[in-house]
């Protein structure tokens, strides 16, 4: 029985039950004890619902401060509704103050609570708080757990993990902080819309208290639940949280407090620091009264939980917070950054100087990858700058950050709009351009048109050349580069291509890679492939995460995922990670997609949906698609027709209507892999030429080139054979071979498939022996299944049995259900194994040609001395190879020697 509403305490539960399930025949008692707001309760009420669906009794009491000297209260709770009139029980009726007699003696209260108790049904006793029950109730209780004479009872309380236990006799059971997973799980539960980074952000300071995940997201407005809006250095607190974590604190004298406020407003503050500011001795106390560990070794001082840290802030004055920000800054100036930070909380008025240095901290924390911090600067900085240009200017690169990489999407428009409050200047400041055109790409609105607009008119505005020493410009060209990509349009490319075409003094690395490896990689990638291995290589931990994020993106096309898998696997664990949403977003759907083509399918789809609950959380619609295609290819390699079907109209359905052409090509490839794999190559050729046509890799279509050995064996299927050979011709023609070893198999694949049987044979065995082609294993597979199926088809059914099997194997290695039963069916129609027994033997020719074969002539010699044509030689060593269980030439002379029968002419 699981208790509806209790994450992450299955081990906690199951400890209540069982102690129930021992009280319905005996005595037992249990004290839960943890901190305050840990869950306590809760759980109480659990065991309490557990025990009455079984039929028993339960009596329940609560403890309170103002009751604690009240004698006999708790008992009161308890058992005032059962004390009868008669017999040993009067007593207890007299110790409640019910009935007139002799005051009674302990022993015979308890005397008279153990008759009460020991009924025909069982009883359960809850006392929740029991720290703050009554002395003599408490006494009294912990007597009636040690009477032998208690029967079918369970006393069950919690008491708080700092007071010491008052019922001896019974076992104790500590309550501990729920673990992370199980905090994000009741998070997203309560609150769905609330963005993945402030959950872990929430995560953090709650430090597994139940209590604490309740209330927190309360104190936030719905703009910083949603991510749109930065969180405080340090959360509010809630009445209900103040008065569990404020407590403590507000008892302690105003030095103290006062000291406290130092590694409240500065997590990371030495020691040295704090005591030189404010003494030891205050330290000290604040130690002793366990809200802090002092650790003298290193030099450090923190909080023990988080949420007194914001207790400590919360009971502070403007002024108190103002002084103790100066005492860090001017402790703090060896570490610019957070001397910048602490000197603007000290300033009352706008000040530039104070602007200035925040606006360069932001810079140095964003290159760092702390995009959230450099946002927080660069808005402190807006907001004490004197002058409204650069109030504005500020505002705009806030929102640039907060579109590009901190997850803050939704901020951007009013961003923009106070921006635009600030500025004088009529005309389009390409910073803003910059902005908005990440809002329109990435968000809900997927406006490629207008942000192609916006793009191109700012940077028209500037006359002449475009300097590319002013990042600003560099930054914008290459998103121009990116809404071309996602519009997937010849004509938007156009615009682009003028707007490179002014850049002075030459073109920087990230607008090459983009005009390379995304415009129009069937023609232009070749040449620039040394340049992106050798910034694949310079991927370390000196790299800007976005720099990371963007070179590995531009290896999409070029099969450059593997080499950069490493970088992104250490960039997705960065500590900043959750709150730079959109590398973040990037860096899953790399690791997804190189994961596919590894075959890891399950820790693709891992990667997958973990894109979508972030894309999601974030509003980041259109990398939401790209989500959807991670699942949807994964569904169409595993054979599950509907889910393809589901994913890609919503793929479809957003994007159509808004002219992102990219999604509508990648649905395609979705829906292309899932008709092959059910043998639908009509479904399957209709959906890969919507793409690019057979026989031609259109221009700026960087997708056309995935499609090269679907679309060619479609073609073959369908009776197509001039468009797949046409194809063929246009992947050599294009040098696609050259670009990477799977580009290489893929195009001698289709090469294969397109071929008539004669050449299609040996060309097969010639993809089929390369090592690397294991890398890829659904390839791999589909290898192995056409050349198969052409074997059986030219009735070689035990050479066929041989692929077909290795075939099998792979496709249920990856859970490739489609494909594994059209693998089986051929299985079953080449017939049965058969044991290699000798008696398949070869045919009179095939035994002259491969005597000669094994003389070391070639294929050309021997078709001269027999008055055959090469590739008839080539067919019959092809079919003979096999039978005589070799590979290659070099073991012919040892096999033929092992045929029975043989002969040895000279």
């Amino acid at each position: 029985m699981r208790d509806a509403g209790i994450v992450g305490r299955d081990a906690e539960l199951a400890v209540l039950h069982a102690f129930v399930d021992r009280a319905e025949v005996g005595a037992a008692a249990l004290a839960l004890s943890g901190d305050a707001g840990v869950g306590k309760t809760a759980l109480l009420d659990a065991a309490i619902a557990y025990a009455r669906a079984r039929g028993t009794r339960v009596l329940s009491a609560s403890g309170a401060e103002f009751e604690a000297g009240i004698a006999f209260a708790g008992l009161h709770q308890l058992l005032s509704p059962l004390v009868p009139d008669d017999g040993a029980a009067k007593a207890l009726g007299v110790a409640l103050g019910m009935r007139e007699g002799p005051p009674p003696s302990r022993a015979q209260v308890t005397d008279a609570v153990v008759e009460v108790l020991t009924a025909d049904q069982p009883v359960l006793v809850t006392v929740d708080d029991l720290h703050w029950i009554d002395r003599p109730s408490t006494m009294v209780l912990a007597d009636v757990v040690r009477r032998p004479s208690l029967r079918r009872t369970g006393l069950l309380v919690t008491v708080r993990a700092e007071y010491a236990n008052p019922l001896d006799g019974a076992d104790v059971h500590v309550v501990r902080p729920l673990t992370d997973e199980a905090a994000a799980a009741i998070l997203r539960t309560r609150f769905p819309a609330m963005a993945r980074q402030v959950v872990g952000r929430l995560v953090d300071d709650a430090q597994g208290n139940p209590l604490a995940l309740l209330e927190l997201p309360v104190s936030l407005t719905s703009a910083q639940q949603r991510g749109s809006s930065a969180l405080p250095e340090t959360l509010s607190l809630t009445e209900r949280l103040r008065g569990v974590f404020a407590a403590r604190v507000s008892a302690l004298p105003a030095s103290v407090r006062r000291t406290l406020l130092l590694p409240a407003l500065e997590d990371r503050v030495r020691l040295d620091l704090v005591e030189v500011a404010t003494g030891r001795r205050d330290l000290a106390r604040a130690g002793r009264a366990g809200l802090v560990d002092v650790d003298r070794e290193h030099g450090r001082v923190s909080f023990r939980h988080p949420l007194t840290r914001s207790a400590v802030v919360a009971l502070s004055t403007s002024d108190e917070r103002r002084r103790a920000h100066a005492v860090l800054a001017r402790r703090l100036r060896d570490r610019p950054d957070r001397y910048a930070w602490h000197l603007g909380h000290t300033a009352a008025e706008p000040d530039e100087h104070i602007a200035g240095l925040l606006e360069q901290a932001a810079g140095r924390t964003h290159r760092r990858g702390d995009t959230a911090g450099a946002v927080a600067a660069l808005l402190r900085a807006a907001d004490l700058s004197p002058a409204g240009a650069d109030r504005s200017r500020r505002l705009v690169e806030a929102a640039y950050l907060g579109a590009v990489a901190g997850g803050q999407l939704r901020r951007v428009p009013r961003l923009l709009d106070d921006a635009q409050r600030w500025d004088d200047d009529p005309a389009p400041d390409l910073g803003s351009a910059v902005a908005a055109a990440h809002y329109l790409l990435l968000s809900g609105e997927g406006d490629i048109e207008t942000a192609h607009r916006l793009l191109t008119g700012a940077l028209e505005m500037r006359e002449g050349p475009l300097d590319t020493a002013d990042s600003t410009v560099v930054e914008a060209v290459t998103t121009l580069g990116w809404v071309c990509y996602f519009g997937g349009r010849a004509d938007l490319w156009h615009a682009f291509h003028g707007v490179v075409a002014r850049l002075r003094p030459d073109v920087p690395t990230p607008v090459a890679f983009v005009r390379a490896f995304f415009g129009d990689p069937a023609r232009t990638a070749l040449p620039a492939l040394g340049a992106l291995d050798e910034a694949i290589a310079a991927l370390d931990d000196r790299v800007a995460p976005i720099d990371v994020v963007r070179t590995s993106l531009v290896g999409i096309f070029v099969d450059r995922l593997a080499a950069c898998r490493e970088p992104l696997l250490r960039l997705r664990d960065r500590p900043e990670a959750d709150h730079a949403v959109t590398v973040q977003l990037h860096a899953l759907t790399l690791l997804g997609l190189e994961r596919f083509h590894a075959g890891d399918w399950a820790q693709a789809e891992v990667f997958a949906d973990e894109h979508v609950r972030l894309a999601d959380d974030g509003g980041y619609q259109l990398l939401r698609c790209i989500g959807l295609y991670l699942q949807a290819m994964i569904a169409a390699g595993r054979g599950d027709e509907a889910r393809v079907l589901d994913l890609t109209d919503r793929m479809v359905g957003w994007a159509a209507p808004r002219g992102v052409t990219l999604v509508s090509r990648l649905a395609a490839q979705a829906r292309t892999l899932a008709a092959l794999g059910r043998g639908d190559y009509d479904a399957a050729f209709r959906h890969a030429s919507t793409v690019s046509p057979p026989g031609v890799f259109a221009s700026h279509v960087p997708h056309a080139l995935w499609f090269v050995l679907d679309l060619t064996e479609s073609a073959v299927r369908t009776g197509r054979r001039e468009e797949a050979a046409a194809h063929v011709a246009a992947a050599r023609e294009a040098r696609l071979g050259e670009i990477s070893p799977r580009y290489r198999l893929l195009v001698d694949a289709a090469a294969a498939m397109a071929a008539p049987d004669e050449e299609a044979m040996p060309a097969f065995e010639a993809v089929l022996a390369r090592p690397e082609v294991r890398q890829w294993p659904y390839e791999h597979g589909r290898v192995l299944l056409a050349h198969g199926e052409r074997l059986r088809r030219a009735r070689l059914n035990r050479q066929a049995r041989v692929r077909l099997e290795r075939a099998r194997e792979v496709f249920d290695g990856l859970g490739a259900t489609a494909w594994l039963a059209r693998t089986s069916r051929e299985l079953e129609a080449a017939g049965p194994h058969r044991a290699d027994d000798g008696t398949e033997l070869l045919t009179a020719q095939q035994r002259t040609i491969v005597r000669l074969a094994a003389e070391g002539l070639t294929n050309k010699q021997i078709a001269h001395r027999l008055f055959l044509s090469a590739r008839t030689v080539a067919t019959h060593l092809y079919q003979a190879f096999p039978k005589l269980g070799v590979t290659s030439r070099a073991g012919l002379r040892d096999a033929l020697r092992r045929l029975p029968g043989r002969e040895d002419e000279a």
